[in-house]
């Protein structure tokens, strides 16, 4: 089997060469995107997702009422699943029985039919048809089935009978015409639901099918052995000698770096692969996927691997999410910032897609084993639901309609009660997808408020140090939400951008980025980077910019990768520090007006003091160290200015709110001459606040006000518009009206809102 996989993906890279190509021709202009889905989980009975009922005599019965109350709540899709395991029960023979069924009651009742493949639980023939294509653990344990992880697709003969699945179950799908679309890969991370614990931090996989893919790949990357022996410091005499990395070593870690790496590009392509083997039958509907959780989360040192959001969007027309915001346990519950950073990540990483997707919205008590969370109300639901729509979400499906019925989340995760009895939140969510369905055409044209504020998002941060895991794994994700966070409490649109917009000069939007955590950049990324500031861009970035570039090697001069004149200083020293505070001393600085000189910004981990590059005269000193060396300067560099800031001033934001800190970072504004689209009486609040967000329609505007608080607000919203006249404001959830006169450009909006209240206006201008 050796000689068999090294001849299938021999040209491993071509065919991910051509999938990536094809992804430009991905979003035909037929794909259905006019279609807001408000749906449930449901695949007829109780089942638990993704097993399938055995079809009885009172099947059809019992389905049809059950669809029916679907319908009538408000619904109007049901989310059904079809499972692998199930459905080939034998090598080239379908049992699609209960989609037939499922299919033909859903159209009559009126309701159409989102369809998720689950592939992760294998028929039993597979394993033991291709006992080679087991998982295989880091340690070299063999994984076999019991469900999910089933055999690795990285061997062509399960990749061939996956993908025959997906076109089979096409061809099903698409002869009934309630059918809607496709959710390709539920949480697409390598293990999956394997809960393994005889081998610690399980890594997937290890297989001789991915080992000689990863092979495939390093000679598309490095073309010879002599190539890859000099990146890696090794001596290979033959590319069958050539293994994942294990463990670390005291040489270098691009091994790991190139290991990872080729695991998120190979999950694209495993989910680009999918979505072609749909594409060959169904040329229309629209498919979709779902992450676990913003990859913002995720660390590559996982035993789960790790993917990423902005590559993965690409090869679908949405990728979603998963959002269970209370989780399996009280310690587990999200806040609100968490929230908000997991729709807002997952909105920016489908930016080229124009929209997104929830592909999974906790519907009720969480449970996973003896834990159980604390309850899912209305209330609840109410912020969920309308926050992902504010926030640009094109279709939300709620997981599930009955609660789990066996497994280790047994009675969890359901919209009504077990025996078939309403519950108040299901009621409260039909309500919502009442009026979604209502205003179908006005929330799938909105668009979120452009965002001229970009915070980069850079993966190959979390790889430095390779296995070894000193890596601060939370670091990355604290860093960027520190300034998140500061921008949402402050209802200012930001986005979160990829390292590869910089690499490929895609930031025209943007007037301000940041970089928070750059300890690894490419030099590409630096290219681009040194391109925005030039034409005019402002930039921030903290400490140890470029410490290392994407090999692993440590930068002579830092900030690395040639970037030390951007911003005209380099590291003088650096040290590790529990507390860190950096004196301001230039309270004249556009971001630090308002804050007084000897006052204090307080960082996190590293401080980081500079020196000017030759007595470099333009370089303005904003804060200095304890021992009064520079610690945050900027400077201008062709039309545009850069800052450094030498700590991580972010994390310290997420971990402990700083008032001179949030101050500094909503001054960057002024900096960086941004004008704001509107301001609130209640800008500046902590995450448990109203929250205000704008969207642009095709006659206006939309304007959520979503309060988080457990306390009744009043708030005034001063909306900034090009002309002034007379506004209509209609309450889109209650369908009430008034008029108000827009003077100065600025349209008043007041509204008093109940302690985990809604409001959804929509402003259009008379004639």
């Amino acid at each position: 089997m050796k000689i068999e996989n090294l001849k299938i993906y021999l040209l491993f890279i071509l065919f991910f060469s051509i999938a990536i190509g094809v992804q430009g021709q991905k979003k035909h202009e037929r794909i259905e995107k006019g279609f807001f889905p408000f749906s449930v989980w449901y695949s007829g009975g109780k089942a638990r997702a993704p097993m399938l009922s055995e079809i009885t005599a009172d099947s059809e019965k019992e389905w049809r009422a059950d669809l029916q109350q679907i319908k009538d709540l408000g619904f109007n899709t049901v989310r059904t699943w079809v499972e692998w395991a199930t459905c080939e029960p034998e090598p080239g023979k379908y049992n699609f029985d209960n989609l037939h069924l499922l299919m033909r009651i859903a159209n009559e009742t009126g309701l159409k039919v989102f369809i998720q493949i689950y592939v992760d639980s294998a028929p039993d023939w597979v394993a033991q048809n291709y006992p080679y294509a087991l998982f295989e653990a880091q340690s070299g344990d063999k994984i076999y089935p019991q469900s999910a992880p089933g055999a690795c697709t990285d061997n062509k003969a399960v990749e061939d009978a996956v993908l025959n699945f997906y076109s089979e179950t096409a061809k099903v799908a698409t002869a009934y015409p309630n059918f809607f679309g496709w959710d390709l890969w539920s949480e697409p991370h390598i293990i999956n639901w394997a809960s393994i614990n005889y081998i610690p931090n399980v890594q997937f996989c290890f297989c001789s099918g991915t080992r000689a893919r990863f092979r495939e790949w390093l000679k598309n990357k490095y073309h010879t052995l002599d190539n890859l022996n000099s990146a890696w410091h090794r001596n290979f005499q033959d590319w069958e000698q050539v293994d994942p990395p294990r463990f670390s070593t005291i040489l270098s870690y691009t091994d790991f770096i190139d290991w990872k790496t080729f695991i998120y590009e190979k999950l694209v392509h495993d989910m680009q692969a999918r979505y072609n083997a749909i594409r060959r039958v169904d040329p229309t509907h629209l498919i979709t996927a779902h992450a676990v959780g913003a990859s913002l989360f995720q660390s590559p040192h996982l035993g789960t691997g790790a993917t990423d959001d902005f590559l993965m969007s690409r090869a679908l027309d949405y990728y979603g999410v998963s959002i269970y915001p209370k989780h399996n346990h009280p310690q587990s519950a999200w806040s609100v910032t968490t929230f908000r950073t997991v729709m807002d990540f997952t909105r920016s990483a489908n930016r080229e897609n124009g929209g997104w997707y929830v592909g999974e919205l906790q519907a009720g008590l969480g449970t996973v084993a003896l834990q159980v969370s604390d309850p899912v109300t209305s209330d609840d639901h109410r912020i969920w639901m309308w926050s992902a729509i504010a926030k640009g979400a094109k279709g939300i499906n709620i997981y599930a309609y009955y609660p789990m019925s066996s497994g280790y989340e047994a009675g969890g995760y359901g919209l009504i009660n077990l025996d078939g009895t309403l519950t108040e939140r299901a009621m409260n969510a039909g309500r919502i997808a009442n009026v979604v369905n209502r205003n179908q055409q006005l929330f799938l044209s909105a668009t979120p408020a452009t965002a001229e504020i970009g915070i980069v998002y850079n993966p190959l941060t979390q790889m430095v140090g390779g296995m070894q895991r000193l890596d601060f794994p939370a670091a990355l994700s604290q860093s960027l939400i520190g300034y998140f966070q500061t921008f949402a409490n402050h209802n200012i649109p930001v986005d979160f951008i990829h390292r590869e917009h910089l690499e490929n000069q895609d930031f025209s939007q943007y007037k301000l980025i940041i970089i928070p955590y750059p300890i690894m950049f490419t030099r590409e990324a630096a290219s681009g980077l040194r391109a925005f500031v030039e034409n005019g861009g402002y930039v921030l970035a903290e400490a140890r910019m470029g410490w290392n570039d994407d090999r692993g090697y440590a930068s002579e001069i830092i900030p690395g990768l040639g970037m030390h004149d951007i911003f005209g200083v380099r590291e003088n020293e650096i040290k590790m520090r529990e507390s860190i505070e950096f004196t301001i001393t230039d309270e004249n600085h556009p971001a630090l007006q308002g804050l007084e000189k000897g006052s204090k910004l307080m960082g996190s981990l590293y401080v980081e003091s500079l020196s000017m590059l030759d007595n470099n005269k333009d370089v303005r000193i904003l804060a200095t160290t304890e021992e009064g060396q520079p610690a945050i300067v900027s400077t201008s560099y062709g039309k545009g200015e850069s800052m450094l800031v030498g700590t991580y001033m972010g994390m310290a934001n997420f971990q402990e709110f700083n008032s001179n800190n949030d101050k500094f970072f909503i001054n960057l504004l002024n900096w960086a001459n941004i004008k704001r689209p509107f301001t609130t009486s209640l800008d500046g609040r902590t995450s448990d606040q109203v929250e205000v967000r704008l969207q642009d329609t095709k006659d206006g505007y939309l304007v959520f006000i979503i309060n988080h608080s457990v306390r009744s607000e009043e708030i005034d919203i001063n909306l900034n518009l090009s002309s002034d006249g007379v506004y209509t404001l209609r309450d889109v959830i209650n369908e009430t009206q008034k008029k108000v006169k827009c003077s100065n450009n600025t349209l008043n909006i007041s509204a008093r809102i109940d302690c985990k209240g809604v409001h959804v206006i929509e402003v259009t201008q008379n004639n």
